[in-house]
């Protein structure tokens, strides 16, 4: 009976140890990954977003606006075996030194990315099964609605048919006028759904992920009175509140 009861537990650890260890946590745990990004996970959830949004390690991926790589950093490594991430960048320098610095980023593609002067050959067209923008929309509404059209086009233009626009951005509260230009940083989630659908999305559901019911949204300086800016004298208060409200939708190409 010990015999019996000895192979089976060996025969258990030995399938266990044969189970795949997941790769995203991998890449959300890797020690490459700058100490401050890493201590913000608990406000931007990577895992559980990613996994909302679908993206498998085989997957051909865009990052719209990457700023400072926050979100590079886990993408390259969970794609850089099996798949293939496209950076669409600004064309100044700081970006591209980071992905300089780092073998882990070496096989990511940077393209030109600058709605104000048209430039939005982000990818090749039809090649992406995803495209990912982390709190951009905003940024784009700033220039206009014409050239923030022009993102969710382009976005639309890039992906497969089946593939997904994954968007997070800061949220106002519907029952607010909205700023065209959303000069505090805040946007309906209404408006960004318009956006997608007049580009021929669909969408495809929607997280909480990243919500934060904390977060009033009327700031007096906008998003970036709360961290991790924190652009405000009454620092304490609003590092209390925590980072922003934030919706996560996810979109289709038909």
């Amino acid at each position: 009976m010990k015999t019996w009861l000895i192979a089976t537990l060996a025969l258990t650890a030995v399938a266990a140890q044969a189970q795949p260890a997941d790769p995203l946590k991998a890449a959300v745990a890797a020690e490459h990954r700058t100490v401050g990004n890493v201590a913000r996970d608990a406000w931007r959830h990577p895992y559980e977003t990613l996994s909302f949004f679908g993206i498998k390690p085989t997957d051909t991926v865009v990052e719209l606006s990457p700023g400072g790589g926050w979100y590079t950093e886990i993408l390259a490594p969970y794609l850089r075996e099996a798949g293939q991430l496209y950076a669409a960048a600004g064309e100044g320098g700081r970006f591209k030194a980071k992905m300089d610095s780092m073998g882990v980023y070496g096989k990511v593609k940077l393209t030109i990315f600058d709605p104000a002067n048209g430039k939005l050959d982000i990818a090749p067209p039809g090649s992406a099964d995803a495209v990912l923008t982390f709190r951009n929309v905003h940024n784009w509404m700033s220039q206009g609605p014409e050239k923030t059209q022009a993102v969710f086009n382009a976005a639309f233009k890039t992906l497969k048919p089946g593939g997904v626009l994954g968007v997070v951005e800061h949220r106002l509260p519907a029952s607010r006028t909205q700023d065209p230009k959303a000069a505090s940083g805040y946007v309906q989630e209404a408006v960004v759904i318009k956006y997608a659908e007049a580009a021929g999305f669909k969408l495809a559901g929607r997280s909480e992920v990243n919500a934060n019911p904390k977060d009033t949204a009327d700031h007096e300086g906008g998003v970036w009175t709360l961290p991790p800016v924190n652009n405000n004298k009454d620092r304490a208060k609003y590092q209390a509140i925590g980072e922003s409200d934030r919706m996560t939708l996810k979109f289709v190409k038909p």
